[in-house]
């Protein structure tokens, strides 16, 4: 299955400056895997070292936080939308 993913202006340089790849996979976690051998070095930033979505980033499927549905085991279908969104702190 192929999903659309947007990639974060922090994380491009992972992608040669480029928003948004096509990924192959099942589900977040394959995807998560696939980002990783395509453009090395993308999942540290993206998961913690026991391979959970890092607290402060949050990946939506077509508009939807994965973390209320199946988080990495959600299922993603030919055609979806994911975005990579890093949460933004200041004061």
């Amino acid at each position: 299955m192929s999903v659309t993913v947007r990639i974060p202006t922090p994380l491009r340089t992972f992608t040669d400056g480029v928003e948004e790849v096509k990924v192959e996979g099942k589900n977040i976690g394959e995807i998560i895997s696939n980002l990783e051998a395509n453009y090395k070095g993308i999942k540290e930033r993206i998961c913690d070292d026991s391979g959970q979505i890092r607290r402060f980033i949050n990946f939506y499927l077509n508009d939807e936080d994965i973390r209320f549905l199946n988080n990495l085991e959600t299922p993603v279908k030919d055609g979806d939308y994911i975005s990579v969104v890093p949460a933004i702190a200041g004061g």
